[in-house]
């Protein structure tokens, strides 16, 4: 036990004290700051209201659209409503740019038309639709009433058509689908971004010597799970900073009203938490020997990205199998990713959360991959035992299936 915590304390004390690890924490930790402030800037540019004028120099409204003022301000919109210039007067303002737009009215025989006013055309020009939605419907209501139909009778007759979706299905998803994809994409980051750091440690290690001295005071079975171990707190750690400092940002950036909705959105209950927590432990875990198995096939730093190559394509294949799957929750594929090892840590807790999964379903995902872990584990620690003091080539798959 003594031997396996130095080995945890080394591999801690050597992650730490890199420049890489030190240079991207800063890095990731200013995004997050920046990332947040940006949110807070764009709140703030929201709130820089869009200048309209509405001409109707005819009167046809008769003084019904003095409102629009108050009914658009919170909408993003300064509206006003002119009745005396002329539509020359309004292109020669808006050609000096004096306005930035106008929509100008009129009425023939057909009804009523509109006219949208412009300096010049580009690619983020857009009609403000919702103004003209709210002045078409104060035509029609004032039509309406024109025709001696009730006040109170307008609301109905311009109400839209509500469609209610009913799924008929027993297994109704009860949880926010973006806010799952985004954690999903937050845990496979992690999962895959730490267990990647076992095989670059040991064929680090390998290239400097440094293993020869490890060797000689414990076992490579030591030796491998204290890397594992030394790798997954640096990742604990970590990803706990940063969704403190996250949610810091969040409180001292955001509005409290989008924070609450945030929350609102998100709304995790502590079992979710703690299987999320599981799932993220034991997949690191099986993610981790994988790669400790490819560190231990290399003997040259550069081998060790073509050497990932084959589990990173199974990290990706199960990331995107309960990525999708999420678009039909209830699909039989859906169950069958979140039971396969490889997808299973990302797909099982979100598919729990949007309460889809038996307490036997989940106990049977945990204990397959449970398993798989332990027999990666046991090929790997083999593997690394045969080809620990392997400094030649990398190791071939023949001479792979020849180690005993």
């Amino acid at each position: 036990m003594k031997s396996l915590f130095t080995v945890i304390s080394f591999t801690i004390k050597d992650m730490v004290k890199r420049k890489s690890f030190i240079i991207s924490n800063i890095i990731i930790l200013l995004i997050i700051v920046v990332g947040f402030n940006v949110m807070n800037w764009l709140s703030d540019m929201d709130q820089t209201l869009e200048a309209v004028t509405v001409l109707d120099n005819q009167n046809i409204f008769e003084g019904r659209l003095d409102n629009l003022h108050e009914q658009f301000a919170n909408l993003g919109y300064d509206i006003n409503v002119d009745k005396e210039s002329t539509q020359d007067d309004i292109k020669a303002k808006i050609e000096s740019e004096e306005l930035p737009s106008a929509i100008i009215l009129s009425e023939d025989e057909n009804g009523l038309k509109f006219e949208y006013l412009i300096n010049g055309m580009s690619l983020g020009t857009t009609v403000p639709t919702d103004v003209i939605n709210a002045i078409q419907l104060t035509y029609q209501n004032m039509k309406l009433a024109e025709l001696g139909i009730p006040e109170e009778d307008l609301p109905t007759l311009n109400a839209g058509s509500n469609v209610e979706v009913v799924s008929l299905s027993s297994d109704e998803s009860s949880g926010n689908i973006f806010i799952m994809m985004i954690l999903s994409i937050v845990l496979f980051y992690a999962i895959y971004f730490y267990a990647y750091q076992v095989s670059t440690a040991i064929t680090i290690e390998k290239t400097s010597r440094i293993i020869e001295t490890l060797v000689t005071s414990t076992s490579p079975r030591i030796i491998v799970l204290g890397k594992t171990i030394g790798i997954g707190i640096i990742g604990i750690a970590q990803t706990l900073i940063l969704i403190l400092v996250a949610v810091i940002c969040a409180k001292v950036f955001l509005p409290p009203e989008m924070l609450s909705s945030v929350f609102e959105m998100i709304n995790l209950s502590p079992a979710i938490i703690v299987l999320i927590a599981i799932y993220y432990l034991l997949g690191y875990a099986f993610y981790a020997m994988l790669y400790a198995l490819t560190g231990s096939t290399v003997s040259k730093p550069e081998e060790v990205q073509s050497a990932n190559g084959p589990v990173a394509i199974l990290a990706v294949i199960g990331f995107y199998l309960s990525y999708f799957t999420m678009m039909n929750p209830t699909s039989s594929l859906n169950e069958i990713a979140a039971l396969v090892p490889i997808s299973s840590p990302f797909c099982m807790p979100f598919r729990a959360m949007m309460g889809l999964s038996s307490i036997n379903e989940i106990i049977l995902s945990i204990v397959i991959l449970i398993i798989t872990m332990l027999l990666v584990a046991h090929i790997s620690i083999k593997i690394y035992s045969s080809a620990i003091l392997n400094y030649g080539e990398k190791l071939s798959l023949k001479k792979l299936l020849k180690m005993k």
